[in-house]
């Protein structure tokens, strides 16, 4: 893959210019591309002090290959929505991590991901951009390349990588619409658990009742969610902090006899394309431990 510039007038001096203002690529990036030689001025390399002219050709190869070598690949089933040169997205199961641990060392999200890559000869390192937690299923987004990443982590950033959910929670929730605002700190004595708290992060979560509804006499809501912020079980603890914690979610609320795991599935994501720079939007289906409790009765 390469990112082109012709130069149609004088707005950047040199190749580095183009580079860090137009293109947006990290000093970190900028080197590894130095390093391979990568980084071309009308089809020759080029340093990149090399000054530049109306109607130069700057081109940027980000195909180098990486190693990845600390992730054993395994063999998955993949449920891939789309794939193109950029980026991967993949439709994640509950009970699956998106990334190795010691507990699960080969059988992530990522380890499936470095199976496929080593089958279609792609030699690249795993990139995650957005992250769920095991036991929530639904879109999770791979770039293919550093730039790729960079990208779209700054559209995070800047609120146009949009993430959407639907979790269903206990109880019959009050109000049609609102946002939730309170920020979100790691709880004192725990490496996992999140806590509202004044002096933590700023978090902030948009939420549409779609229904509530009973299932084996238990008051239920089906709650569409919107993330301005992406903080660690952000909709889990704030589902929490509204006195509505997601069903099934064990560390926040309760066990429950209706799903095994806590009942959010991320279902839509949208963002620009750096490359082609057009908007995409993906959807996808409830899963089916979601869905049977929405059908009982």
């Amino acid at each position: 893959m390469k990112l082109k510039y012709k130069v149609i007038n004088n707005e950047y001096i040199n190749i580095k210019d183009v580079l860090k203002s137009h293109f947006g690529i990290s000093d970190k990036l900028l080197i590894k591309l130095k390093k391979n030689q990568h980084i071309y001025l009308n089809s020759v390399p080029e340093y990149v002090t090399k000054l530049i002219h109306i109607g130069d050709l700057v081109e940027v190869d980000l195909d180098f290959e990486e190693n990845f070598d600390n992730i054993v690949p395994t063999k998955m089933n993949l449920d891939i929505i789309f794939e193109d040169d950029s980026l991967i997205i993949i439709n994640k199961p509950a009970g699956i991590p998106v990334h190795p641990s010691i507990l699960h060392f080969d059988n992530s999200l990522s380890n499936g991901l470095a199976y496929y890559f080593q089958e279609k000869n792609i030699k690249k390192k795993i990139r995650p951009v957005n992250r769920l937690d095991k036991d929530t299923s639904g879109i999770v987004v791979f770039a293919k390349n550093e730039y790729i990443q960079e990208c779209l982590i700054k559209q995070m950033k800047s609120k146009k990588f949009l993430k959407e959910y639907f979790a269903i929670l206990e109880g019959f929730l009050e109000t049609s619409s609102g946002t939730i605002n309170a920020s979100i700190s790691r709880k004192e004595g725990s490496i996992i658990e999140r806590e509202i708290n004044s002096n933590g992060d700023i978090s902030i979560t948009h939420f549409e009742l779609i229904k509530n509804f009973s299932a084996k006499g238990k008051k239920l809501s089906l709650v569409k969610f919107k993330l301005e912020t992406g903080r660690t079980h952000q909709i889990r603890v704030h589902s929490k902090y509204i006195n509505h914690p997601i069903l099934g979610d064990s560390l926040y609320g309760n066990n429950s006899n209706l799903i095994s795991r806590q009942a959010l599935h991320s279902y839509k994501i949208s963002f620009i394309h750096p490359i082609i720079n057009k908007n995409l939007e993906f959807k996808i289906c409830l899963p089916k431990d979601i869905n049977y409790i929405l059908e009982i009765k």
